[in-house]
């Protein structure tokens, strides 16, 4: 009787710590950025919100999705552009769950799929396009980007926020001979503003000179207040070149200062 009483008292226990341990695994804490996907005996039964949720132990389970923003690196690797030119090409994606129910029935690993997508349409996009277009329209080659993948991972329950490109690197050669392509394109900027400035150097010139031929005064009085600049430095040796009409007034005055 006391074996049997025993083994009652033992069989009880047991149950009661079988209970406590199923109501703990019953028991379910979602934090605000996850939902929870719930099978009941394999099949799909629903989504769970944040909170405090219960299943029911054995024959139901749930799995977790983060719905936060996620970023994918992907790796630098070599592209060939539409005009033949390698380039190392490296970009980061930025995507966030949207289905829950999609994310865990229809895709095994979205993160490693936006990844590989991602990484696919990179080299199809640059590969279409010239070197110049990638070197000068970053944000409208990831723009492209981004639309190729969005298109695809709608159906997995991701949507990609943005695609950004980081770097993008030529081969050595090419680096030299776009150096310098540079410097001779400033050498012909410099060289165009050079003759821009004698242009108009030579225009004012031309105003000036028109403006002193109509008087002949102003000519004068600007040969003379040149003669004063240069005196002003004794140092400096003063060659006069004057006009015929200032000589002669000149010639005169000598000669009236001779016979007085």
């Amino acid at each position: 009787m006391d074996s049997i009483l025993t083994f009652g008292t033992c069989l009880i226990a047991l149950v009661v710590l079988l209970g406590i341990f199923l109501s703990f695994g019953a028991v379910k804490q979602l934090y605000q950025y996850e939902r929870g996907v719930v099978f009941t005996l394999g099949r799909y039964t629903g989504i769970r919100e944040p909170g405090i949720t219960f299943i029911i132990p054995v024959m139901q389970s749930m799995r977790k999705v983060d719905m936060r923003i996620k970023t994918a690196d992907i790796p630098r690797q070599e592209v060939m552009t539409r005009d033949n030119i390698p380039m190392l090409v490296n970009a980061v994606v930025y995507f966030k769950v949207m289905d829950p129910e999609a994310v865990i029935i229809k895709i095994e690993d979205h993160v490693f799929a936006v990844r590989q997508y991602t990484q696919a349409a990179l080299r199809d996009v640059i590969g279409n396009s010239e070197m110049d277009q990638v070197l000068t329209e970053r944000e409208q080659i990831a723009e492209s980007i981004k639309q190729i993948v969005d298109a695809e991972t709608n159906g997995w329950g991701v949507d990609v926020e943005a695609i950004k490109i980081q770097e993008v690197e030529l081969p050595a050669e090419m680096k030299r001979a776009m150096a310098k392509q540079a410097e001779a394109e400033r050498e012909r900027r410099a060289m165009i503003i050079n003759s821009q400035g004698e242009l108009t150097a030579s225009d004012n010139l031309s105003k000036a000179a028109e403006v002193l031929a109509r008087s002949p005064g102003a000519l004068h009085l600007r040969t003379l207040q040149t003669i004063r600049d240069i005196a002003s430095d004794p140092s400096e040796k003063i060659v006069l070149f004057l006009p015929s009409e200032l000589g002669n007034l000149v010639s005169s005055l000598v000669s009236g200062d001779k016979k007085k």
